[in-house]
């Protein structure tokens, strides 16, 4: 249940909705499995899958879990290109003329229409955080672009939804590169961990280096040649550790034993639907206490206008 990497977004004028209301939006919404014709598909499912009884959103003091499910057929190029080379070929030599560049283009949907249906279907399932007391919404998935999916789903869902990615005063990359270079700026409770990802002004590209002290010379040396810090690994109070992003993105992350052993020693009596609450509750409050730290540290939140949705 724990969430590995999270994309942050700031809810504006969010909808009063009841948790029985969003539970029927969410079932007009729900994933059906793919057809023939369909190369992808995304809708809501269960969060605790056939555990949960088919339910669509649980809700504990404030925080929200759905689950987003992504079904897409994976058909390469490779092989719709073989199929159709080999369909031009055949039609090259048996009436002694070249395919145009129109008939290649026809050929290639017709080949991909007839192979989709006997395609393997890739499923993964996306989880959505919602804290309607601190309106946020955070998406654990691996790509800003797989998260906007996630939120236009939900804004299909709702009918509408006001949301803009979570930033700060202080540019991450600017605060991850002073925190770098200088251990006096660091928040107290702030710790480097030993990944990061520097990047140059100029056309010298991107060093990324991982299992490194740091605070060593040779990264000093780096960031007075002018690097920055676009990718830095930091823990909270030993409670939360990932790998902040330039675009506020948390990657990696990792809770706290403390954290992880309150949830095994919960009273849940071996109840898997239970455990994943609790392990969800626990989350929720962790992020919901940290992220508005982790924002302070970047010099407060910068107030956006979302664009009309």
């Amino acid at each position: 249940m724990w969430f590995k990497h999270l994309h942050i977004y700031r809810l504006h004028d969010a909808p009063e909705l009841s948790i029985d209301a969003l539970a029927s939006a969410l079932d007009e919404h729900s994933a059906k499995p793919l057809g023939n014709a369909d190369a992808r598909r995304l809708g809501w499912t269960a969060p605790a899958g056939r555990l949960g009884s088919g339910q669509l959103v649980h809700e504990i003091q404030g925080h929200r879990l759905l689950s987003a499910l992504r079904q897409e057929r994976l058909l390469p190029a490779s092989v719709v290109k073989e199929e159709v080379d080999e369909l031009v070929a055949d039609i090259e030599a048996s009436e002694g003329r070249k395919v145009t560049r129109k008939e290649k283009t026809a050929f290639k949907e017709q080949v991909t229409e007839d192979l989709l249906p006997r395609a393997f279907v890739r499923s993964q399932k996306i989880d959505l955080w919602w804290d309607t007391r601190g309106q946020l919404i955070g998406i654990n998935a691996s790509s800003r672009t797989r998260a906007e999916d996630i939120l236009d789903l939900l804004r299909e869902t709702l009918g509408s939804l006001k949301v803009t990615p979570l930033s700060s005063q202080t540019l991450p990359i600017r605060a991850m590169t002073t925190w770098l270079g200088d251990a006096a700026s660091r928040p107290a409770d702030l710790q480097l961990g030993d990944q990061v990802e520097l990047k140059a002004k100029g056309d010298d590209g991107v060093l990324r280096a991982r299992q490194v002290d740091l605070d060593s010379d040779e990264i000093q040396q780096l960031l007075e040649s002018g690097r920055q810090a676009s990718k830095l690994a930091i823990s909270l109070e030993g409670r939360l550790s990932f790998v902040l992003h330039d675009d506020l993105a948390l990657k990696s992350l990792r809770f706290g034993d403390a954290l992880i052993e309150e949830a095994d020693h919960a009273d849940d009596g071996d109840d898997a639907l239970a455990r994943l609450e609790t392990d969800f509750i626990l989350m929720a409050q962790a992020l919901s206490e940290d992220i508005p730290r982790l924002i302070e540290w970047l010099g407060g939140e910068t107030q956006r206008e979302p664009a009309a949705q």
